[in-house]
């Protein structure tokens, strides 16, 4: 059981936990849609991430909708994903070298979207382990 009760606004539970403040629910599920949807980046891409992210971040909600799934990967999907598991053992203190890395298959613009959206699916999901959701 969450933290703290659901609100009536919103259409899923992380949704409704965080409609206690409308306009804050409203901005976040706008700025997740964005960030999820296919861009510069696949949306099958950014879901390998997300999922890798889920396994370290607290958040049994979003640990629910599955582990990374291998037969997925490609070249770009794998480094994204490696990416993803540095950035959750280095805390974010991430050499250059590893930038170095995602240069040889990313561009700048695609590295800025990949890093915005590690970002923000990493606060979505402690938002998620500090409320306690569940699956």
């Amino acid at each position: 059981m969450a933290r703290i009760v659901e609100s009536s606004f919103g259409e899923t539970p992380f949704q409704r936990l965080l409609g206690h403040n409308k306009e804050v629910m409203e901005a976040w599920s706008h700025l997740g849609g964005m960030l999820e949807k296919d861009a510069l980046l696949s949306s099958k891409l950014k879901e390998q991430v997300r999922r890798t992210l889920a396994q370290s971040n607290g958040c049994e909600y979003c640990k629910a909708k599955g582990k990374p799934d291998p037969d997925q990967f490609d070249e770009k999907i794998s480094l994204a994903v490696g990416f993803a598991e540095v950035f959750l053992k280095q805390k974010g203190d991430l050499s250059d070298s590893i930038f170095n890395i995602l240069r040889e298959s990313f561009t700048e613009e695609e590295i800025s979207e990949l890093c915005a959206f590690i970002a923000f699916t990493t606060a979505s999901q402690y938002f998620g382990a500090m409320m306690k959701l569940e699956a």
